[in-house]
């Protein structure tokens, strides 16, 4: 097994020697290794204000024993994916159910998060009426035909 490389701030704990210090450049990078960047902060606020400005706004996580700060992070952090005392590694279509995953948005629109071949569907809705300006729908049949109300 190969070691992890870590870049850390001077406020994180040095018990690694091989640990080297951080760099603004680190927080911007993904590194697609086994390479981690870490910044020890106030509280979470600071964390959110950290991921704002560096994040991904893909996957971010939380590890915490403290209820409401990762609910405040979880509420707070604007990416397709927040984790709360759960892996990054969780990031994955095949993890949420979705089959193969064919690549990852960080766009709002029209797909955020893993993309598989479900989120790669587009829908067209086609509504029949019979001249009348509204009516309730009752039920969608398995062809997609809206019934309404007489």
């Amino acid at each position: 097994m190969r070691a992890v490389k870590c870049a850390a701030t001077r406020r994180a704990p040095a018990v690694e020697p091989r640990v080297k210090s951080a760099t603004e450049q680190d927080w911007y990078t993904e590194y697609l290794d086994a390479i981690i960047a870490v910044r020890v902060v106030e509280d979470v606020d600071a964390a959110i204000a950290h991921i704002r400005q560096y994040g991904s706004q893909h996957t971010e996580c939380i590890v915490t024993d403290d209820a409401a700060a990762a609910e405040r992070f979880l509420a707070r952090v604007d990416s397709a994916i927040v984790l709360h005392n759960a892996s990054t590694q969780f990031a994955d279509g095949g993890e949420f159910g979705m089959g193969a995953e064919i690549g990852i948005s960080t766009d709002k629109f029209h797909a955020r998060g893993p993309v598989g071949v479900e989120q790669l569907t587009s829908y067209k809705y086609v509504v029949r009426g019979a001249g009348r300006f509204a009516a309730r729908v009752l039920a969608v049949s398995g062809s997609g035909r809206a019934r309404s109300e007489g």
